[in-house]
């Protein structure tokens, strides 16, 4: 596994962009995109500069996991990106000294599972507050669909944790103190404190292990900086 910063180069990625996102990636990802799947790239870099992290919808009660991720899948699909089951197809051929064909092999077939987005070449998912062991699921995946051939790189959009928490708690407590006394409450709508479910952190220390391959992959966190800027309100 070759961790890479291509994602730093200003041809590749526009800076405010990258200052708005936490990024890790493998195998010089971000350069493989804008290279080989340009138009691809040039919708994962729209994306990433027109969402923006908005507390009505991350704090909800009950909606935080699927409200961000329905809202950036959204925007994927459209831009003509497709949530696809992507299946494996094998076949072995059996050829002579001189490239005669002996027998053909019977194929054999394996089951993928539904990717959030797929476009050309190129597979992306959003885990946002999901369990952890989908991480497993998706880098095993990626690896085999690359060394399959079926795609030139993936795409793994996330969070900050712990940072977007301590955000959480600013924005609830500035909230809280506008509230009369009896209406105040310290515990925040959704719960940040959970450290088994999908984000940067969880996802840097499986990469780190070397379970990418040589699979292009980028992982692009939202932190602080992805925030709107507005505060937090039930309207």
């Amino acid at each position: 596994m070759f961790e890479t910063c291509t994602y730093e180069d200003p041809i590749v990625l526009d800076p405010k962009i990258r200052a708005r996102w936490a990024f890790l990636e493998t195998s010089s990802a971000a350069a493989v995109l804008r290279s080989v799947c340009p138009s691809e790239w040039k919708d994962i870099t729209q994306v990433l500069a027109e969402f923006a992290l908005d507390p009505r919808s991350w704090l909800k009660k009950g909606g935080n996991r699927g409200d961000i991720a329905q809202q950036i899948d959204g925007m994927f699909g459209a831009l003509g990106w497709r949530e696809t089951r992507v299946d494996l197809v094998t076949q072995g051929v059996l050829l002579s000294k001189s490239l005669d064909v002996i027998e053909r092999l019977p194929a054999v077939e394996q089951e993928g599972y539904l990717v959030d987005n797929f476009k050309g070449r190129v597979a992306l998912d959003v885990e946002w507050n999901a369990k952890d062991g989908n991480l497993d699921r998706d880098l095993s995946a990626y690896r085999a669909w690359h060394e399959a051939g079926v795609i030139s790189a993936a795409v793994l959009i996330t969070q900050d944790r712990l940072g977007l928490k301590t955000l959480a708690e600013r924005l609830w407590a500035d909230h809280q103190a506008a509230l009369p006394e009896d209406q105040k409450t310290a515990k925040l709508p959704i719960d940040l404190n959970t450290s088994t479910t999908t984000n940067l952190e969880k996802a840097a220390l499986r990469v780190r292990r070397g379970v990418m391959g040589t699979c292009p992959l980028l992982i692009v966190a939202a932190t602080q900086n992805t925030w709107n800027g507005k505060p937090y309100s039930i309207v």
